[in-house]
């Protein structure tokens, strides 16, 4: 690696800027987001910046459930990320659909339709776990440099033992039995 290079993945390490793009949320994860930018968590101590455009972010954080609208608008803006760039989901509902999972106008997970690096679950998370999502989202930037992203699992990040996606997950996971189960008695009674 070349001194440039090595320059640049320093650079990614210690100044990740982020774009965030809501999906169709509650703003509970919005708001939280907005938290962990004030000085009381004080994520510009890791050189955290939140831009304007995603054409100048390293970052793009994503809220929310990714709705039908949405679909193409987080294509648009992650083809507008430049390279090397990572993903963070922040919240239940961008890695599950959360309570939503059985609604019409949503359109699966965020992995489902871009590449997504860092997992933050929580309903909403919490600032400090977001802070933590975005700091190993600019070591994965570090790590991978210049090149392409690697087909890797995405990375979970949970603060204090056993995160609230958990619980969340579980919620929607019997929301979803529980309407299944209702639609299949509808279909049986004449």
């Amino acid at each position: 690696m070349n001194l440039w290079n090595k320059l640049m993945c320093y650079s990614r390490r210690h100044s990740p800027w982020i774009f965030h793009m809501n999906s169709g949320s509650c703003n509970g994860c919005d708001i939280e987001l907005v938290a962990s930018l004030s000085p009381r968590y004080d994520a510009e101590q890791l050189g955290v910046r939140l831009e304007g455009s995603p054409r100048h972010a390293d970052i793009l954080c994503i809220t929310g459930p990714v709705t039908h609208n949405s679909v193409e608008a987080i294509k648009t803006v992650y083809s507008q990320v430049c390279g090397p760039k990572a993903v963070v989901a922040i919240g239940s509902c961008p890695a599950t659909t959360n309570v939503f999972i059985d609604s019409r106008t949503l359109d699966g997970p965020l992995d489902k339709h871009v590449p997504v690096d860092v997992f933050v679950p929580g309903c909403p998370p919490r600032p400090d776990a977001i802070i933590q999502g975005v700091a190993r989202a600019a070591e994965i930037l570090a790590a991978r440099g210049n090149t392409a992203p690697a087909a890797a699992p995405p990375e979970v990040i949970s603060i204090g033992g056993a995160s609230n996606c958990e619980a969340n997950c579980h919620v929607a996971s019997v929301a979803s039995a529980q309407h299944t189960a209702a639609s299949a008695q509808s279909e049986v009674q004449p």
